[in-house]
């Protein structure tokens, strides 16, 4: 069927190949010159909005500079997606590289990270795009429901961590977080979907994207990067350098940043127990995180509020 639709629609033949995804299908396209495409299809009801939203984000970011991010192949009409009775889709070029999670990720990869982040924010910003208010999983305003799902969790330990977590995000962050900015974010700039590439940093999949608080790209990425105990923010501080450097945080988003940080870890775990006992064929593609998250939420969870800030503002750019 993609080899169908890629001729249909872009007139292209090639090779296909389908990749790890857990909501649309996505497949590597090699094409007779050698060149590499994306072929990203659905046939859920809610895959026109959030390929609706994607297109646009990736259109709207043509021409930015400081990062990288795929570049749209119109379709033969010139359109930035098909859609048919029952399916969906879009084409984009594959950027090569090596995902961060699978490099020694150093203090001036980190930064450099960072700053690629914050210049993205900055590209984001402006932008007002389609379906940009869609319900997404992973928005900051679903997270006082989620531990509706602690029941799937494995440990005990764990589930006292996100339990403290999650309550101090909802007793004392979320009514603070109409007062940041907000904007069009990626939402999930995690290791896998941030690349080391021959055009810079990069960002890839933007799914998850949607109208959230500006700092939530950086929340996301940071919380990945906390692993090491002897650190306060765990090897964060140079992302989070890096990205101030670029696009400097506001006092209450300095101050919001490790407990954001701490609800998003939590976030995931229960997030993924549950997508991983709904799907078990694909439970390791789905807990490909899940390690990184609790040793993380561990960390700053011996934090405390005040020394959370201070860590924060003395990351600095």
């Amino acid at each position: 069927m993609s080899g169908e639709l890629l001729m249909r629609h872009y007139g292209l033949t090639g090779t296909i190949r389908v990749l790890s995804s857990e909501v649309e299908c996505t497949a590597e396209v090699t094409l007779l010159s050698g060149d590499r495409l994306i072929l990203k299809t659905s046939a859920r009801p809610e895959g026109r909005d959030s390929f609706r939203f994607q297109v646009a984000a990736l259109a709207g970011l043509e021409g930015a500079s400081g990062f990288a991010a795929p570049h749209l192949v119109r379709t033969g009409a010139g359109a930035l997606m098909f859609e048919e009775e029952e399916i969906r889709g879009y084409l984009q070029t594959r950027l090569s590289g090596l995902s961060l999670h699978q490099v020694n990720a150093t203090p001036d990869v980190r930064y450099r990270v960072g700053q690629a982040l914050g210049r993205l924010s900055l590209a984001l910003k402006p932008l007002k795009l389609p379906a940009m208010h869609r319900p997404v999983l992973w928005h900051v305003g679903c997270w006082p429901s989620l531990m509706e799902l602690e029941e799937h969790l494995q440990s005990e330990p764990v589930a006292a961590s996100v339990r403290l977590a999650m309550g101090n995000y909802v007793e004392l962050i979320q009514p603070q977080l109409r007062e940041v900015a907000w904007q069009v974010t990626h939402n999930d700039p995690s290791p896998f979907n941030t690349l080391l590439a021959g055009q810079g940093i990069a960002f890839i999949d933007f799914g998850d994207g949607c109208w959230g608080p500006r700092i939530q790209d950086l929340v996301v990425a940071a919380s990945h990067l906390v692993t090491d105990p002897s650190l306060a923010l765990g090897g964060s501080e140079n992302l989070i350098a890096g990205y101030a450097s670029v696009a400097p945080l506001s006092t209450l988003e300095a101050k919001l940043l490790v407990g954001l940080m701490k609800a998003r870890q939590s976030a995931l775990i229960l997030i993924n127990y549950w997508r991983a006992e709904l799907f078990p064929a694909e439970a390791a593609y789905i807990k490909k995180n899940v390690a990184r998250a609790e040793r993380g939420l561990s960390i700053l969870s011996a934090l405390s509020a005040g020394e959370a800030d201070m860590a924060v503002r003395s990351a600095g750019p």
